[in-house]
């Protein structure tokens, strides 16, 4: 019998050097899509899937992330002396109790890769899922990727890939895979290679910020050496991993927005508003109002 997937790594010690000079003493995980943090929404997709250990690989200048996780005593009593109560409640349940946060200090930003590797002392001999929080999906009444992903997982019992068509001149931002056909918007990996130019991409079939995977990558991750951009890829120990064991790759459904571009971030906090309950008929008209002025 399979065990169940309890625990999500988040690595958030990047730099976020795309978004200076907003992210020089703020992660880019912490920028906000309307009123919400990326890495919140990373958290609320995880525990929808039925995650209750959330492991964050952190690095330097990442101190918010931790505190906006925590129990805010000062903010709870101002609001709650204030008679506050909606921003109260908000505050106070960021996470569901039963959920718990563990933060690993990755010293060195060596790769996705490392910082994967970096969370084995929490993670042990259990599958886990990856979730990059920078990649917001949407699911648009489908249910979260990771539990699109998870039920994928049930089913096959091994390593599940989120992925997605991109246009064939974006392969070089990627890692991709070579896919064979299994049932609709699912595959098995054949091979998987990072960041390959257009010219050698095995197809245009790209993994984007989602991973179930096996506790073997660890071991097989002290073994990976220095990849493209002279970092440990997480992707060159997943071509590893398919030399012993079962890969699938996953096209959930929803839609997903690459936040670590300005243009994709624009677009998630812009549709995102056009959502939002208490937003959306006032921004709505606002953008019609600005689109004719433009016109």
């Amino acid at each position: 019998m399979h065990k169940k997937i309890r625990k999500a790594v988040f690595p958030v010690a990047g730099m976020g050097t795309r978004f200076l000079p907003a992210t020089k003493a703020n992660p880019k995980e912490m920028l906000p899509v309307v009123d919400k943090p990326l890495i919140q929404y990373a958290a609320e997709e995880a525990v929808e899937a039925g995650i209750d250990v959330l492991v964050f690989v952190t690095g330097r200048n990442k101190r918010s992330i931790p505190d906006h996780f925590d129990k805010a005593y000062e903010l709870e009593t101002e609001l709650e002396e204030r008679g506050k109560d909606r921003m109260l409640e908000i505050v106070k349940n960021i996470l569901p109790p039963h959920v718990s946060c563990v933060y690993i200090r990755q010293a060195e930003a060596l790769g996705l890769g490392h910082a994967v590797g970096c969370a084995r002392p929490v993670v042990g001999d259990e599958p886990f899922a990856v979730i990059l929080a920078d990649d917001l999906v949407d699911g648009e009444g489908s249910g979260g990727a990771l539990r699109q992903m998870v039920n994928v997982y049930e089913r096959f019992s091994c390593s599940v890939l989120g992925v997605e068509e991109v246009p064939k001149d974006e392969t070089h931002k990627y890692g991709v895979v070579t896919p064979e056909d299994m049932e609709p918007d699912l595959w098995a990996v054949k091979g998987i290679v990072e960041k390959p130019a257009p010219r050698d991409a095995p197809s245009n079939m790209a993994v984007v910020g989602r991973y179930i995977l096996t506790p073997r990558i660890f071991e097989l991750l002290e073994n990976t050496g220095k990849g493209a951009g002279g970092e440990i890829q997480l992707t060159d120990a997943i071509a590893s991993l398919l030399k012993e064991e079962q890969v699938l790759a996953h096209r959930f459904k929803g839609k997903r927005y690459d936040c670590g571009s300005k243009l994709g971030y624009l677009q998630a906090t812009v549709e995102y508003a056009l959502k939002h309950p208490e937003l959306q008929d006032d921004f709505a008209a606002y953008l019609d109002a600005l689109c004719a002025e433009r016109r």
